[in-house]
């Protein structure tokens, strides 16, 4: 446990100093930024490991795993962010125990995800996961396809806005793979500010892995979802 703590520590430090090389060459504060230790595949002693390093954001892309993640570490203070795309048999689940979910990409989502929010006495906080081309790929933190199309994101978003029991907060996306990431969150920027027009406190842009941070950083990423720089390569999950 000790070396794992290590290994931890120091692939934090390694993360914070590129978070912060990032911010200084956007001209933008730290603070600004929210750092989400994706940790799937790896287990519960590694979510508390980072916590106790400082790690107060956590991210789960499969109910499966975050459920029982969130209930052996519910003493811990954080906050579980589900960012995998989301089926509706799933919703109950998830908003027992989920502070934000990323990935809020059809009315029917939205639909599903108030009722059971009302039914556990709980507000989630939801981002609009956008795509960012016509069949966005897997990310650290997604579970395949996903998102809705730029041109839906407002009308969504107003859904989410009136919907009893969730929080319209922001945007996500993962850049296309095989494009320059630069250019897709330049994108992703273009839609949150569509969406804060409408929704002034609508103001997350959830945008960012491991591969790409200071681009991210470079256009207005306040969210930041990192599992491989911080845990290391991911372990095949066991169905």
């Amino acid at each position: 446990m000790g070396d794992r703590r290590e290994e931890l520590a120091a692939a934090l430090a390694e993360v914070e100093r590129r978070v912060g090389d990032a911010c200084r060459d956007a001209g933008r504060s730290r603070s600004e930024i929210t750092l989400i230790a994706v940790t799937k595949t790896y287990p519960a002693s590694d979510v508390r490991l980072l916590a106790e390093l400082g790690v107060s954001h956590v991210g789960e892309n499969r109910d499966q795993e975050a459920a029982a993640k969130a209930a052996e570490c519910a003493g811990l203070g954080l906050t579980w962010h589900f960012i995998g795309q989301l089926q509706t048999n799933k919703v109950r689940s998830v908003a027992s125990y989920a502070h934000m979910v990323h990935s809020v990409d059809r009315p029917r989502l939205v639909d599903v995800l108030s009722r059971e929010a009302v039914r556990v006495g709980r507000e989630v906080d939801c981002l609009i996961q956008v795509a960012l081309d016509a069949a966005p790929g897997e990310g650290e933190g997604e579970a395949g396809r996903g998102g809705a199309a730029p041109q839906e994101v407002p009308a969504l978003a107003g859904l989410v806005a009136k919907a009893e029991g969730l929080r319209l907060r922001g945007v996500m996306a993962v850049a296309p793979q095989g494009e320059d990431p630069a250019a897709a969150f330049a994108r992703l920027r273009t839609v949150a500010e569509r969406v804060r027009e409408e929704h002034p406190a609508a103001d997350v842009i959830s945008a960012g892995m491991s591969g790409d941070i200071p681009q991210a950083v470079a256009n207005g990423a306040t969210h930041l979802r990192v599992g491989t720089a911080l845990l290391g390569r991911r372990k095949p999950f066991v169905r």
